[in-house]
C-alpha cells in the first residue's frame, strides 16, 4: 500500500492548527485518557468518607466508567494488597508509604487526606495531659504501624515511655469496648472509633472524652503546628503506568469531594456507611473531628518530614532507614 503526501491547503492547516491551540488550551482532564476502572482503596477511617463521597456524587465519571471504593480493615491487609499488586491506588498511612518507597517497592505519595485524626479515650475529667497518663493501662490498636508509632515518640519526649502500660488489641474497635468493659483506663483511638466510644459510652451512663487530642500534643512539640498528616493516597507504578495523566484531575475532583463533605456530613456519611459499614449517624458525628484535609504531596511535604522524623527517633527502620527523597512526592 503506497503512501501518497499531498500539499494540505490552507484551510486544512488552519482547521489543524485550530484542533491544536483548542487540545493544548484544554484542561489536562481532557487530553488524558480514562481509564477502563478505576479502582480505590481506603481505610475504615475519615479520609474513605471523602473517597466515598467522590465515587456517589460521581465527581470521577470523566476519569473512568468504573470507579469502585473498597475499604481495607488493617493495615496488614493493606500491605498484602500492596504487595499482590491487588491495591495500586490507596489511603495508606505516611510511615507505610515512606517504608515502602525507601525499601525500593514502587510506592509514592499523591496527597494527604487528613490532618491528623488520633485521640486517647478516656472518662472525662481522668486525663488533662501526656503526663497523666504514668501508670495507667492504655489500649493501642494495631501495634507497630502509624498510630501506635506516634504514641510511642510522643511518650518518649515526655519521659514517660515506659510508665504507660499499652495494652496491644486487635482493632480501634476491640479498643473501645475494652473501655466500655472498664479492662483499661484509655485508648488511643482514631476517628471514627472514637466516636464510637463516646457514643456506646453515653448508652451505659459513662462520659468518655477525647481527653487528649495528639495532633495538639505533636503542635506543641514540634515545629509546623497541629498538623499531622497521618494518611494520604498514594499510587503504585503499576497505576502509574498508565493512569499518571489522571493524577492532576483526580486531586482536583478530591479537593472538591472534601469542600462537601465538610459542608453536609450528614450526606456524606449516608454514602459512606456502606463501604465503611459503620453507621452513617456515627460517621456524620466523626467528620469534624478527622481533620479532613486534601493536600499536594509536595505541598504537605514539611508537615510529612516532621512527623516521619519524629517517629524515626525511636528506630529510622521505621521509615527504611531515612526520609524519602523527592520523587516520593507525586504532585
Amino acid at each position: 500500500m503506497s503512501l501518497i503526501l499531498r500539499n494540505p491547503s490552507r484551510r486544512t492547516v488552519l482547521a489543524g492548527a485550530g484542533t491544536l491551540a483548542a487540545t493544548l488550551a484544554a484542561p489536562r482532564l481532557l487530553r488524558a485518557a480514562p481509564l477502563a476502572r478505576l479502582a480505590l482503596f481506603g481505610p475504615p477511617a475519615g479520609p474513605s468518607i471523602t473517597l466515598a463521597h467522590a465515587v456517589a456524587s460521581g465527581a470521577l465519571k470523566d476519569l473512568s466508567a468504573e470507579v469502585s471504593l473498597t475499604v481495607w480493615r488493617s493495615p496488614d491487609e493493606l500491605r498484602a494488597g500492596l504487595t499482590s499488586g491487588t491495591i495500586d491506588l490507596s489511603v495508606v498511612p505516611v510511615q507505610v508509604a515512606a517504608n515502602l518507597y525507601n525499601r525500593g517497592m514502587g510506592l509514592r505519595l499523591v496527597n494527604t487526606m487528613t490532618d491528623g485524626l488520633l485521640f486517647i479515650v478516656a472518662e472525662s475529667g481522668t486525663v488533662a495531659d501526656l503526663a497523666a497518663l504514668e501508670g495507667m493501662r492504655l489500649a493501642v490498636p494495631f501495634v507497630n504501624d502509624t498510630p501506635d508509632f506516634v504514641l510511642r515518640a510522643l511518650l518518649a519526649r515526655q519521659g514517660i515511655a515506659d510508665k504507660v502500660q499499652l495494652v496491644p488489641v486487635g482493632s480501634p474497635i476491640e479498643a473501645a469496648q475494652m473501655l466500655l468493659a472498664g479492662q483499661i483506663e484509655a485508648a488511643l483511638l482514631s476517628e471514627p472509633a472514637s466516636s464510637v466510644a463516646i457514643m456506646r459510652g453515653r448508652t451505659v451512663g459513662k462520659a468518655f472524652a477525647r481527653v487528649i487530642d495528639l495532633q495538639a500534643e505533636w503542635g506543641r512539640q514540634g515545629d509546623v503546628g497541629p498538623v499531622l498528616p497521618q494518611a494520604g493516597l498514594a499510587a503504585t507504578d503499576a497505576f502509574l503506568a498508565g493512569g499518571v495523566e489522571l493524577l492532576e484531575p483526580l486531586q482536583a475532583a478530591l479537593v472538591r469531594a472534601n469542600d462537601e463533605v465538610l459542608a453536609d456530613p450528614v450526606q456524606a456519611a449516608t454514602e459512606a456507611s456502606g463501604p465503611l459499614d459503620m453507621p452513617a449517624p456515627i460517621l456524620a458525628l466523626s467528620v469534624p473531628h478527622s481533620r479532613l484535609a486534601v493536600r499536594p504531596a509536595g505541598e504537605a511535604r514539611p508537615a510529612v518530614e516532621a512527623i516521619l522524623s519524629l517517629m524515626a527517633e525511636t528506630d529510622a527502620a521505621i521509615i527504611g532507614g531515612k526520609l524519602p527523597d523527592a520523587g516520593f512526592y507525586l504532585l
